[in-house]
């Protein structure tokens, strides 16, 4: 058998690569276990970290292994109900206990599971992955800041991955030719001095002229000397590295803002008595989760919190998601001052405005169609996309079929229904799904 030993020493981002790399291969298993986490959650921490766990069956790797079956001979020490010879009956497939503190399933089968812990960027990340605001129109330079990657030319410092081979060896020649040329042309006017002398010398030879034989014996001892200097040039021009640190060139990347689009969103919650603390939590996460969201994708997106009951109003994010404020139910009140808003403040046509409605259904009778009016006449043909998110397990009132009828003429409007707080998160992921997320 051999053995292999890595001894290299880790790198400084080892474990972060390696950890990456982990989430890129079960990133399947990992998002099924944060949706199913989403609704475990409390209000107040739905934007920290999370455990969350893998079926080992997941993440397993294949092995080889002896099966079962067989006749095998064992020796059981402190065996005190047994003789030699006895037979002993095999027992049931999955019906032996281990060590554990829990108890065996009645079918004998069962799974570990890998405990993994993600941090708060990487569960947003995953959280809010695929997802964007509908329709988004890029009709003004401001507020929304979106950022892309782009060259911003070359660096000396980079990692190995960065490296552009191409423009490193151009500066390699540059380098070698400014260190190199003057010994060059040095070294080829002594060769040429040198071939010279060569070719006198051969002159001189065939001479009895003894002054013309004392001239050789002198060109004879040039040669020597340049024959030396040659040799010193040459081993000078070699020393000159191929390639040096300083020659490296990496390509450098940076971000610029893009040309992008003001937005607002509006959240409209209902707080009337008939929506129960269960239900008022239920629509708190569905706001919590798409306040993570918009803040999370998107900069400088205007938010616009509205409470109502018999009477709406524009509250502050504390006031909206901890106000013990309640009352009959008028929806149309909150309908009707986001028209108001709209007209006051995001009537300009360079806003992208979004809807988001949350409600148990219930409803005075006469009141819903004055809702369903306003949204058709008044707030849809100035939306890029209007949700109603119904949270009840009760059928479905006079205001959910009003605003499906409305649904059914509009693209930009959608009715959702939330019955328990693990629907939240799919109904989300829904509502806000990219356009391209199927296709790719």
């Amino acid at each position: 058998m051999a053995h292999f030993i890595d001894r290299r020493l880790n790198s400084k981002g080892k474990s972060t690569i390696n950890r990456q790399r982990f989430i890129k291969r079960y990133k399947q298993q990992i998002k099924r276990a944060v949706s199913d986490a989403v609704g475990k959650r409390s209000v107040t921490n739905v934007e920290s970290g999370e455990q969350i766990s893998i079926p080992t069956r997941d993440i397993s790797e294949p092995v080889f292994h002896t099966g079962k079956g067989g006749r095998r001979d064992m020796v059981h020490p402190g065996n005190d109900q047994f003789s030699e010879g006895d037979r002993i009956e095999r027992p049931p497939q999955g019906a032996s206990r281990g060590n554990g503190d829990g108890d065996a399933s009645n079918d004998g089968e069962g799974q570990d599971e890998f405990v993994f812990s993600i941090s708060k960027d990487e569960y947003l990340s995953i959280l809010f992955e695929d997802l964007e605001l509908p329709n988004l129109k890029k009709n003004q330079f401001n507020h929304v800041t979106q950022y892309e990657t782009y060259r911003a030319g070359y660096q000396t410092d980079g990692i190995p991955s960065n490296l552009d081979i191409v423009r490193s060896l151009k500066g390699s020649v540059a380098r070698r030719i400014a260190l190199t040329a003057t010994d060059k042309r040095k070294l080829r006017e002594l060769e040429e001095r040198y071939e010279r002398l060569k070719a006198n010398e051969g002159n001189n030879t065939d001479s009895t002229d003894e002054s013309m034989r004392a001239n050789s014996q002198l060109v004879t001892e040039e040669q020597i000397a340049l024959e030396a200097d040659i040799a010193a040039l040459k081993a000078k021009i070699a020393k000159v590295p191929f390639i040096d640190t300083f020659d490296l060139r990496f390509k450098n990347y940076d971000k610029r803002p893009l040309p992008s689009s003001k937005a607002v969103m509006f959240c409209l919650m209902d707080v009337s008595g008939s929506m129960d603390q269960a239900t008022k939590e239920t629509a708190k996460r569905f706001y919590i989760l798409l306040y993570l969201f918009l803040s999370r994708t998107y900069e400088n997106v205007d938010v616009v919190y509205i409470r109502h009951h018999t009477q709406a109003k524009e509250v502050d994010e504390q006031e909206f998601f901890y106000s013990q404020e309640t009352g009959g139910t008028i929806v149309s009140s909150a309908l009707k001052l986001m028209k108001d808003i709209i007209e006051e403040r995001y009537s300009d046509g360079l806003w992208n405005i979004y809807g988001a409605q949350a409600s148990d259904g219930d409803n005075w009778a006469d009141d819903s169609p004055k809702c369903s009016a306003l949204l058709a006449h008044h707030l849809l043909p100035v939306c890029r996309y209007y949700t109603y998110i119904e949270i009840t397990e009760r059928p479905h009132q006079s205001l959910w079929k009003g605003f499906e009828q409305v649904s059914a003429s509009h693209d930009n409007f959608m009715c959702k229904h939330i019955e328990s707080q693990a629907d939240i998160y799919p109904v989300f992921r829904e509502i806000f799904k990219r356009a391209d997320a199927d296709a790719s």
